[in-house]
C-alpha cells in the first residue's frame, strides 16, 4: 500500500496530447494563458468562491497570500506587520510564508478531535497584534467550528484557510475553503487531485484578488484586470513605463497551460473520487480498535485522502512495533501526521522560536504517536480490511 496510487490516469495524459496536437498544426501557448483562466473559473464554481488565482504549488499559494496581505497592510499604513496565529501541525510553507512576509508566527496547540486549534488556548493567544488566524484543515478533516468563526468575527481577525489536504471536506454542508478571507489549495501528486504541481488561491475579495494577480507575476501591475485600479497605479507612477510597474518585491509563481489542462481533466472526477475516499475512511474508523487508537475523531464532513492512526496512550514500545509491522507488510506511512508533526521542533524554527513544549501536549502526542496511511479512490476494500486487521492485532 503506497501513500498514493494512480492519481494521474491515461485520460489526463490524452487530454494533454489533444491540447498539444491542434488541427492546424500550430504549437499552442504553453505558459500561463487561457487554459489557466478556464481552470480558475471552473475551480471557482466548484469551491464556491468568486476570485481564483492558479499558481505553481500550494506552497506558492501560501506565500502569495501572505505577501498580498503584507502589501495591503503596508498600503493601509498598519506599521508593525503583526502576528499570524498558526498551528504546529501543518506544512512548513504555512510558517515560512508568514516569516518571509514580515509577519510573526505565533503558535497555538491543537485538539485531538479535529486536529485544528484548541479553542480555549486560541482565545488566550489572540492579542491586539493578531492580524490573521491561519487554519490548517488536516488530512481531510474539517477544522472549522462556530466558535472559531465567532472568534474571528468578534476580534476583527482575518481567517486564512489552508485546504491543501482537505478540499471536498465540508462544514455545515458547505465546502471548507469558502469560509475564510482567503483559502489556499495544493494540486500536488499525493493530494485529492493533481495538476502534476500546482496550487490555487480563492477569495471573495476583489482587491485582494487583483493584488495576488500582480504578485503572482513579479509584482507587475499589468496583470491587474481591474481597469480603474490599473489606471490609478499608472497615474501614481508617471515616471515609469506603464508595462513595467512593480508594486512590491515578489516572485514568479505562474504555472503553465499543461498543468491547467490536467486540472480541468481531474476536476471532472473529483467529486466521485472523494465519495470513495469518504466511504473508505468511515469504514476504517468504524473498525479500528477504539481501546488502542483514538477513534472519536469528529469526522462529519470529512474527505480524507489518508487514514489517521493515533495511539490513545503514549508507548514507545508499541510505536516501534507498529512501524516495524507496517514496514514488514509493505504499508507506507508517515509519522506525525501533516508535515511530520510538531513544526516547532524543526531545525529552521529552533533557532528563532519555542523550545519549551509544555503548553503543547496534543501536538507532542501526535508528533510521537500518530501516523497517516494512504487512502485513495482505487483502494480495494480487501486491502483496507487487511490494514485494519494488522493494526488491531499488534
Amino acid at each position: 500500500m503506497p501513500l498514493m496510487a494512480e492519481n494521474i490516469d491515461k485520460g489526463d495524459v490524452l487530454e494533454v496530447i489533444k491540447f498539444l496536437t491542434s488541427e492546424d498544426g500550430e504549437i499552442p501557448r504553453l505558459t500561463n494563458g487561457e487554459k489557466v483562466k478556464e481552470f480558475e473559473e471552473k475551480w471557482g464554481e466548484w469551491i464556491g468562491m468568486k476570485y481564483n488565482v492558479m499558481v505553481n504549488s500550494g506552497s506558492a499559494a501560501n506565500e502569495l497570500t501572505m505577501l498580498a496581505l503584507r502589501y495591503i497592510m503596508s498600503e493601509m499604513n498598519v506599521g508593525i506587520a503583526g502576528d499570524i496565529i498558526v498551528p504546529p501541525l501543518t506544512w512548513i510553507s504555512d510558517i515560512s510564508s508568514v516569516i518571509f512576509s514580515g509577519f510573526k508566527p505565533v503558535f497555538c496547540d491543537i485538539n485531538l478531535k479535529n486536529f485544528s486549534f484548541d479553542i480555549e488556548k486560541l482565545k488566550k493567544t489572540i492579542t491586539p497584534d493578531t492580524r490573521a488566524i491561519f487554519l490548517t484543515h488536516v488530512l481531510g478533516i474539517n477544522g472549522l467550528t462556530d466558535e472559531l468563526l465567532k472568534l474571528c468575527e468578534e476580534n476583527d481577525i482575518l481567517l486564512i484557510e489552508d485546504v491543501c489536504e482537505s478540499y471536498g471536506a465540508t462544514f455545515k454542508e458547505k465546502k471548507v475553503g469558502s469560509f475564510g478571507f482567503a483559502s489556499n489549495f495544493s494540486f500536488y501528486f499525493a493530494h485529492h487531485m493533481s495538476t502534476i504541481e500546482g496550487g490555487m488561491i480563492s477569495t471573495n475579495d476583489e482587491y485582494f484578488y487583483q493584488i495576488c494577480r500582480a504578485l503572482r507575476s513579479h509584482g507587475m501591475s499589468r496583470e491587474i484586470t481591474n481597469d480603474e485600479l490599473r489606471k490609478k497605479i499608472i497615474k501614481d507612477n508617471p515616471d515609469l513605463n506603464s508595462d513595467f510597474i512593480f508594486l512590491y518585491p515578489a516572485h514568479n509563481f505562474r504555472t503553465t497551460e499543461l498543468n491547467a489542462v490536467v486540472g480541468l481533466s481531474q476536476l471532472k472526477r473529483l467529486d466521485k473520487n472523494n465519495e470513495n475516499r469518504v466511504i473508505n475512511f468511515n469504514y476504517f474508523m468504524e473498525k479500528l480498535d477504539n481501546k488502542k487508537y483514538i477513534t472519536d475523531i469528529e469526522i462529519e464532513g470529512q474527505c480524507n485522502y489518508a487514514f489517521i492512526v493515533v495511539l490513545k496512550k503514549p508507548s514507545l514500545k508499541l510505536r516501534n512495533k507498529i512501524e516495524a509491522t507496517l514496514k514488514e507488510n509493505g504499508i507506507e506511512f508517515r509519522r506525525g501526521l501533516s508535515g511530520g508533526g510538531n513544526q516547532m521542533r524543526q531545525p529552521f524554527f529552533k533557532k528563532i522560536g519555542v523550545t519549551d513544549f509544555s503548553d503543547f501536549p496534543n501536538i507532542e502526542h501526535v508528533h510521537n504517536f500518530g501516523w497517516y496511511i494512504g487512502n485513495y479512490p482505487t483502494l480495494e476494500i480487501g486491502k483496507i480490511k487487511n490494514l485494519i486487521k494488522i493494526l488491531n492485532e499488534i
